[in-house]
């Protein structure tokens, strides 16, 4: 996965400014973003607060830790059934 070159804080920033009354558009180029990475930011963090963007980002890490473990154990499971079928 493509780390962001923006971090948590900084994205709660942006999307202040935004609550603020900025003009989308304007925030946009003043930061260096696309307006869909705006938007994609606004549905993904709006109304967070920072200690909900770190829970969100643990639990992100805690499912993909677990769904790695999940593919393994059904390839070794599926390993085990080939094996046991050729007998």
């Amino acid at each position: 996965m493509k780390k962001s070159r923006f971090t948590e804080a900084q994205i709660m920033g942006v999307l202040r400014q935004a609550e603020g009354g900025m003009p989308v558009p304007e925030l946009c180029r003043e930061h260096g973003i696309s307006s869909a990475t705006f938007y994609k930011w606004r549905a993904k963090y709006g109304g967070m607060d920072a200690s909900m963007m770190g829970q969100m980002k643990a639990l992100e890490d805690e499912n993909r830790r677990l769904k790695r473990m999940f593919a393994d154990l059904s390839m070794q499971a599926d390993l085990l059934r080939e094996a046991l079928g050729k007998k």
